[in-house]
């Protein structure tokens, strides 16, 4: 299975890229992680690769994947098809990837991400679904975080782009489906989204 890049590396230009809310994202990532304290990453996608940078200042192996040569991966090869033995890496990350491919291949990209992983899969997935980010604060006890998504009759038909050919809860695809049809071989131990951008939804499958 072959697969042609979709942007260029032009498009993970700082001030196009990295907004405050991806930022937001990137500390997620490298804080689940970090909480694994893993021997052996792999991430695939690596985009602007702040991510691999970032790990290497706490000290955190991780490597690289990806088809587009352009962007330095340590490995150039598809997601669908990796180059490595079974249970290769404590941790295997994909952050807002899969839904660059078409379903059904994305349920084939995930396979391979259990595949070789030892302990743990990190995904992060775009998640339509609107919601409002709420803070308050008590004094002497802390500030609190909350979303509250807007209620609706029905999900909204995603319209594939040349980026998204699926998104979490656009129609046909809310978050029990992609549980169901991601544990059948991992389980699920937590999915949240990110206060700071609700539009990524994170993942922790254990193996």
């Amino acid at each position: 299975m072959t697969f042609e890049k979709q942007v260029d590396k032009g498009h993970y230009a700082f001030a196009r890229y990295m907004t405050k809310a991806r930022w937001c994202s990137v500390w997620h990532q490298l804080d689940e992680i970090q909480k694994l304290s893993p021997a052996s990453v792999l991430e695939v996608g690596p985009g602007s690769g702040i991510l691999k940078a970032a790990a290497a200042i706490f000290g955190v192996s991780l490597e690289t994947l990806d088809i587009d040569p352009e962007l330095r991966p340590d490995h150039v090869a598809s997601v669908t098809a990796m180059p490595f033995a079974d249970a290769s890496y404590d941790a295997v990350c994909a952050f807002q990837v899969l839904e660059h491919f078409p379903y059904e291949v994305s349920l084939l990209a995930f396979a391979e991400l259990v595949r070789v992983s030892r302990r743990t899969v990190l995904i992060s997935l775009p998640d339509a679904k609107i919601a409002w980010r709420y803070q308050f604060h008590l004094p002497k006890v802390g500030s609190f975080d909350f979303l509250a998504s807007r209620p609706r009759l029905r999900a909204p038909e995603h319209m594939p782009d040349r980026e998204h050919f699926w998104e979490l809860n656009k129609r046909g695809y809310p978050v029990s489906r992609i549980v169901a049809d991601f544990t059948k071989h991992v389980r699920l131990i937590r999915t949240y989204r990110v206060p700071e951008n609700p539009y990524h939804r994170f993942f922790v499958f254990a193996r």
